[in-house]
């Protein structure tokens, strides 16, 4: 990142000081993702009764944010480009870029066989960003070079922020998904409510089922059941667990089971 800022001061070029402010934030985005996993591994206690898990969500977020930050910058500066195009050096931007793409090679390489959560996803997201950016910068430099069409750096600048913005909007559609506790991707609560039922033939009915996430991997869910009185209770609750944990992935439910209506009505 402090080689292509100074690069990019030097050589005048916006294409490799954009991916500069994005390597920037890719590390914001590696701390904040860094940081929210090892508070998620600490145990639950009386402040956070379901842990730390939901920092890594929460870092996610931010990430988003700031690049869309990083979008409206690069969108303004390109404006002003356009409108009075200015020189840059190519050889010394061409450079710098391609070590940039060497260095975001190897960071998504450790990223890519990581482990597989949200903050990891957002922080990959990020480094891909910047290879196609690097690319941007290389092609920029190149373009000028070769033919002195100086329209080409607020062009190819324009084709980052459009990188940027495919991934940002991902990102944070996903984690303000689960911050707003939205049911998770891939759960059908009818689905889940007919398995139940189905396969549990003493559940009569299955109602007030709610989803949510800690993470995008952790799902929680909650449901009433109603049942005749005869059932042995403990052995159903075991039953309908297991047809939540093998046939949809949620090891973690809260399963109230009633005789007659439901209290909450």
């Amino acid at each position: 990142m402090l080689v292509e800022v100074v690069g990019g001061w030097l050589a005048n070029s916006l294409t490799l000081l954009a991916d500069a402010g994005h390597m920037f934030l890719d590390a914001t985005a590696l701390g904040l993702s860094w940081y929210s996993l090892k508070l998620s591994r600490r145990a639950q206690d009386h402040r956070l009764s379901y842990g730390y898990h939901r920092y890594q969500v929460l870092a996610a977020f931010i990430n988003g944010i700031l690049l869309f930050a990083l979008i409206a910058w690069i969108l303004v500066e390109a404006y002003g480009r356009f409108q009075a195009p200015q020189p840059m050096l190519p050889i010394p931007a061409l450079a710098v870029a391609a070590l940039g793409l060497v260095v975001n090679l190897v960071a998504f390489r450790w990223l890519h066989h990581a482990e597989d959560n949200a903050a990891v996803r957002s922080a990959a997201l990020h480094v891909i960003g910047d290879i196609l950016g690097s690319v941007s910068a290389i092609a920029a430099a190149a373009i000028v070079y070769f033919t002195g069409w100086l329209y080409a750096d607020p062009l190819l600048a324009l084709l980052v922020v459009v990188i940027l913005g495919r991934g940002a909007w991902r990102v944070l559609k996903d984690s303000a998904h689960i911050l707003l506790e939205g049911v998770p991707y891939g759960i059908n609560l009818p689905e889940i409510a007919e398995a139940l039922t189905r396969q549990v033939p003493e559940v009569r009915d299955v109602h007030h089922i709610h989803a949510w996430g800690l993470t995008a991997e952790k799902r929680l869910l909650t449901l009433h059941a109603s049942v005749d009185e005869a059932n042995e209770l403990g052995s159903l609750v075991t039953r309908l667990k297991a047809v939540l944990n093998d046939d949809f992935g949620i090891d973690h439910s809260t399963i109230q089971l009633e005789h007659g209506p439901c209290p909450e009505d």
